[in-house]
């Protein structure tokens, strides 16, 4: 009661701030308007192309540079291995969107500006990448994102876990909030017993801190390219000695040192012995380097911006201005001294371990606060040069430049510290795979689609009860046993290709099966129908699938609304021993010896909620019904141990079978000619599809390696009118198609004289099968079921 309490405060306060919002991100992008271009973002609205179908990815959301650079061996192992995910970063700041951009391209699935933390923002992130995990890098605590993340059942994990001693004191004063938010997150993995002390202190449950270490030690050392313009630069104008300064800052204190004015005058005094020195100024945030510029200037000190360097000769001694983003890490190893900014001034500091990784002795001023246990590692090894003002800049880098021997034997000794401390990655890598095996997301529509449809849902499952007890009163027995195969979800599951593969079995073992269907969609005078295998019957008499089973030649069909008529017709004139009850599982008015449970491997449980919050037909509570579970599309899925401990929770005796879909065939409409599944005739094709989850086909054909120019999807069970078809060619045809693909489903329901209307586009469709893991023992699980 009192965290609810606690977040209706934080959501009042976050409704008095939203009218600010406009403002504010007005303020910010009229300063620099490259904040404009990923506005949308910070509202949710991300890409149409980052929108994922099948659940599973890993979002993880790293603030700047920093946090960029330390998570790109997370990312290379989370989206590679054994075990691949999509993974998708966000940041918070231009300069962390741009080194993304740099380090991550080509293995993050998508980059994007983290969404402010209103609600309806973190969902839409949600619903679009529908991650199984969301990493958060260090400390950035965001009450609704955590408690976003956690409600969806999505795993939620901080990597690299710390508060520097500036935070500290802030955050002990939240004392009475934090815990609330702290709860969220699975897993704190701290850099150090001290980070975990101090998170313990401002209500992280202690049961969830493990100390992982430091997550910048594992942060590989990325060498600018041979090609790069800094590189051929130096090529051109030969110094002698590079000093870099990185990351500097403005005072933040009064008697703070501006570090620029600090490190430009000591160029000064060094350059004056020193001809062939050559500066290398990177001021730590972008609107700083045009008054950077302008100090240059006002010293007489030559220097040329990163973003103007010209062909022709540098003379020395002078400064190169680096005016960009993402750039320094990769040109520390040009640098025979480095001085690291944000030391001086009263910042904290920043990371020494990029300079120290390619070897290279690093000065640093008193203020190492937000990287005090790497400093204290370093110090304690002589792997760094400590000074305590500005006025000892100059004479620390003299040194270093001075005498190369005694700068490469302080840069050995970092670059050991630095390698000594590896292994964070992995423990981050280790826990967000025992989080991808557990946590199952389930999409929550936005708010306002919530308050509409909450109560018609609630209304839904009273209904779906209330009819529930009344079919169970009226229920009946049919001499054959009877095996149900259902799913607790609206949409396609798979039913239709597995109710074959089971009537395919069923009669290689010897049993003389029938299908029983209601028949939905069908048009037809006679209330049942009953047709032999392979019986030439009007599909608009029985329906899409039920056509199907009939054109199977595996079994006789029974179609009609009363199953338990349709199964005695059955039984009276075929003398069927095993009825199979397509779609059966809500079906309570006839009994069955065993209900065979799918579950759709791309989106297993429908968003948790009830039609039409979701795609539940029932409460999950209702799998405790299920003999078995079959859990198809698995091939595709990227949750199937989670999906499996998902079925435990409420059914732990019924045993999971695992189930895919196999393409044996393309089928020409017009001639009936076959074509294996890699020699369709043509390469670009527009692909039509009428199932509960066109997602399906799609995955179908992607991995086929059919290319598809346009993809186009009707609702379940659509009948193709010749408008539709007209249509259907049409936009087939402007984006270039050769030809059209479907679904046998589909094929079922077309109109009259549909090869003239495809035409000149040929028309095929897929013949598929059911495939089963573990057959034989799912086959004696079924045996067990029919034996008298």
């Amino acid at each position: 009661m009192k965290s609810r309490l606690i977040y209706l405060l934080y959501h009042l306060l976050e409704a008095a701030a939203l009218p600010l919002i406009p403002f504010y991100c007005l303020y910010r992008g009229l300063r620099t308007p490259a904040y404009f271009t990923g506005l949308a973002q910070r509202f949710g609205f991300l890409p149409r192309t980052y929108q994922q179908t099948i659940p599973g990815a890993i979002w993880l959301h790293a603030v700047s540079v920093g946090e960029v650079i330390c998570s790109v061996e997370l990312v290379k192992t989370l989206a590679g291995g054994p075990s691949p995910a999509p993974v998708f970063v966000s940041t918070a700041t231009l300069a962390g969107r741009a080194a993304a951009e740099q380090k991550l391209s080509g293995v993050a699935a998508g980059i994007f500006y983290a969404p402010f933390d209103f609600v309806f923002a973190v969902r839409a992130v949600l619903r679009s990448l529908k991650p199984a995990v969301v990493i958060v890098l260090e400390t950035e605590v965001w009450p609704n994102l955590f408690r976003e993340v956690s409600r969806s059942g999505a795993g939620l994990v901080i990597v690299n876990g710390r508060i520097s001693d500036r935070a500290l004191p802030r955050y002990r004063a939240l004392r009475w909030f934090l815990p609330h938010v702290l709860r969220w997150p699975d897993r704190i993995l701290a850099q150090s017993r001290e980070m975990q002390r101090r998170f313990a202190a401002i209500g992280a449950p202690p049961e969830r801190l493990p100390v992982a270490g430091n997550l910048k030690y594992d942060a590989p050392p990325w060498p600018a390219p041979p090609d790069s313009p800094v590189r051929r630069f130096l090529e051109r104008c030969r110094p002698a000695r590079v000093w870099i300064a990185a990351s500097t800052m403005p005072p933040r204190d009064p008697g703070d040192p501006d570090e620029d004015d600090a490190v430009i005058a000591a160029f000064k005094r060094l350059s004056a012995g020193r001809p062939n020195l050559l500066l290398l100024l990177a001021p730590r945030r972008p609107e700083r380097f045009d008054p950077v510029a302008r100090k240059l200037e006002a010293a007489g000190v030559r220097f040329v911006r990163r973003s103007r360097l010209a062909e022709a000769a540098f003379d020395l001694p002078g400064v190169l201005l680096l005016d960009t983003i993402g750039e320094l890490s990769g040109l520390f190893p040009l640098a025979d001294a480095v001085f690291l900014g944000g030391t001086l001034a009263s910042r904290g500091g920043h990371n020494l371990l990029e300079p120290a990784g390619f070897g290279r002795a690093v000065v640093v001023g008193p203020h190492m606060e937000n990287f005090q246990d790497i400093f204290d590692e370093f110090h304690r090894a002589g792997a760094c040069v400590a000074i305590g003002a500005d006025s000892e800049l100059e004479p620390a880098v003299a040194r270093l430049l001075d005498d190369p021997r005694l700068s490469a034997e302080i840069g050995s000794r970092a670059q050991a510290s630095a390698n000594s401390s590896r292994g964070a990655a992995a423990a981050a890598v280790e826990e967000v795979r025992k989080l991808q095996q557990t946590c199952l997301p389930c999409v929550r529509p936005g708010l306002p689609v919530f308050l509409l449809l909450w109560p018609w849902a609630k209304l839904w499952r009273w209904g779906a009860r209330r009819k529930r007890l009344r079919d169970m009163r009226r229920r009946k027995r049919l001499q054959a046993k009877v095996i149900s195969v259902g799913n607790i979800t609206t949409g396609g599951t798979g039913k239709t290709p597995f109710v074959l593969w089971l009537a395919g079995r069923l009669t290689a073992a010897g049993r003389k099966p029938g299908i029983v269907s209601r028949g939905y969609g069908r048009h037809s005078h006679a209330r049942h129908l009953i047709a032999a295998a392979g019986e030439r019957v009007p599909v608009i008499h029985t329906g899409d699938e039920p056509q199907i089973f009939i054109r199977s030649g595996l079994a006789p069909v029974g179609i009609g609304p009363d199953r338990h008529h349709s199964g005695s017709l059955l039984e009276r004139r075929f003398d069927v021993d095993a009825i199979i009850l397509d779609d059966g599982f809500q079906h309570f008015r006839l009994r069955r010896d065993m209900d065979i449970v799918l579950i759709d491997g791309l989106n297993p449980f429908g968003g948790c909620e009830a039609v039409p919050l979701g795609r539940l037909r029932e409460p999950l509570e209702a799998l405790s019904r299920a003999s078995v579970f079959v859990v198809t599309r698995s091939d595709w899925s990227r949750s199937r141990a989670a999906i499996e401990k998902r079925l435990r929770r409420y059914n732990p005796a019924a045993p999971v079978f695992h189930a895919r879909v196999v393409a044996e065939a393309w089928v020409e409409l017009r001639t009936g000619r076959s074509f294996g599944v890699d020699r369709l005739p043509h390469r670009r094709v527009g692909a039509l599809c009428a199932l509960g989850n066109p997602e399906s086909f799609w995955q179908t054909l992607h991995g086929l390696g059919v290319e598809t120019v346009e993809r186009l999807p009707f609702s379940d069970h659509h009948h193709y009118r010749p408008a539709d078809i007209r249509h259907i060619v049409q936009q087939i045809r402007q984006a270039g198609g050769e030809a059209a693909v479907t679904t046998e489903k589909d094929i079922m329901n077309l109109c009259e004289g549909c090869e003239e209307l495809f035409a000149p586009l040929p028309l095929y469709w897929l013949k598929i099968r059911m495939e089963v893991e573990r057959e034989p023992e799912l086959l004696r699980e079924i045996e067990r079921y029919l034996a008298p």
